[in-house]
């Protein structure tokens, strides 16, 4: 949609992703994420957390899928999304909004983890991750005379007919 602002914001799954079936028999996921800033405080010289922003995500189709099973609880993810506010009446009688996202892209932060890549099926996509532990090796997970992105070894761009960039 035009005019939504699209974001990128990175954070932690604070559940597993949700999975839904639409009506019309069309999987979507929901998840929520926090983010988290770190604030320095200037005359301690002393960090700590911030107020968290928490988002509320939304997903569809075949990548609805792959978020369900390739992410889970506590999963420091990189988000970019349309920015949405939704308006409604909790339980008790009280207005709220929500900020949510429509999610365009998502995967997982490598800034303290690993991740082993798998190609999904259909149209060449990336379809799963698996987290390993902070301070794995960097072994691709490959089989042997394959890159991580499934190209023969020593192929440079995936391209046979153009020359390494």
């Amino acid at each position: 949609m035009a005019g939504e602002p699209l974001i990128t914001v990175v954070g932690n799954l604070v559940a597993d992703p949700e999975p839904r079936v639409s009506q019309a028999g069309k999987s979507w996921v929901t998840f929520r994420i926090a983010s988290t800033p770190r604030v320095r405080d200037r005359q301690s010289g002393d960090w700590s957390d911030g107020e968290a922003l928490w988002l509320g995500c939304r997903a569809y189709g075949e990548y609805a899928d792959n978020i369900v099973a390739s992410l889970t609880k506590g999963t420091r993810v990189i988000v970019q999304g349309r920015l949405t506010q939704r308006s409604y009446t909790d339980n008790q009688g009280v207005q709220r909004t929500s900020l949510d996202l429509e999610v365009e892209e998502i995967g997982p932060s490598l800034r303290f983890a690993t991740t082993q890549i798998t190609r999904g099926q259909d149209r060449g996509q990336v379809g799963s991750y698996s987290a390993a532990g902070a301070g794995s090796g960097a072994s691709s997970g490959a089989p042997e005379g394959q890159s991580a992105w499934g190209q023969p070894a020593g192929a440079q761009n995936g391209f046979d007919d153009e020359q390494p960039f």
